[in-house]
């Protein structure tokens, strides 16, 4: 009987590190978003990623931030609470050479609450069980984090509605693979 093996593997698809294959540890509750998901995502996103200053909340496996810095983001931030999955995390950025990723290793809602600089994208991927996305979309609008034209990745079960997004948010892509559902935001600047 062959050993269960303790570790999962993600694979970058596209950009520099295209093909890379980079493991990431057995936590409960971890799932890097599938492939032909980021796929599709990153199809979305394919002129707005060179060049952006991107945040990864809820980071989990790294997989949605390594492939934002693969295919030419300026700046990705990746902020994971799992003490495990942020150390392999960034042992993932020293392997593949990036000195334009970090890791914070924290609360995402701690995180939001404290100092803010603003990011051209956000992807925002909690754990399916924590039922968070309108209170983290709150929290990016209302406390300054997103610049003006960002873009919003949201994912969830796809048997939940999109979020209740902020007013000058707008929904313009929505799909489901399986069971999960996903969608792309774009806010607009609130005026007055």
């Amino acid at each position: 009987m062959a050993k269960r093996s303790k570790q999962g593997q993600l694979r970058i698809i596209g950009g520099n590190w295209r093909g890379r294959n980079l493991d990431f540890p057995a936590i409960d509750g971890l799932r890097p978003t599938a492939d032909r998901v980021r796929e599709t995502l990153f199809n979305w996103l394919q002129t707005q990623i060179p060049g952006a200053r991107c945040l990864d909340l809820f980071s989990g496996s790294g997989a949605l931030g390594l492939e934002a810095l693969s295919r030419g983001a300026a700046e990705v931030i990746m902020v994971e609470q799992d003490r495990t999955a942020a150390q392999q995390i960034r042992q993932h950025l020293q392997t593949l050479l990036s000195t334009t990723g970090w890791v914070e290793n924290t609360d995402v809602f701690q995180y939001l609450n404290g100092t803010v600089s603003t990011f051209d994208v956000v992807f925002l991927d909690p754990p399916y069980r924590i039922d968070c996305l309108e209170k983290c979309c709150e929290l990016l609008e209302h406390h300054g984090w997103l610049k003006d034209k960002a873009y919003i990745y949201l994912e969830d079960s796809s048997k939940n509605p999109p979020p209740k997004l902020p007013n000058n948010w707008e929904l313009i892509r929505s799909k489901k693979a399986g069971d999960v559902g996903y969608h792309l935001a774009l806010r607009q600047h609130q005026g007055s």
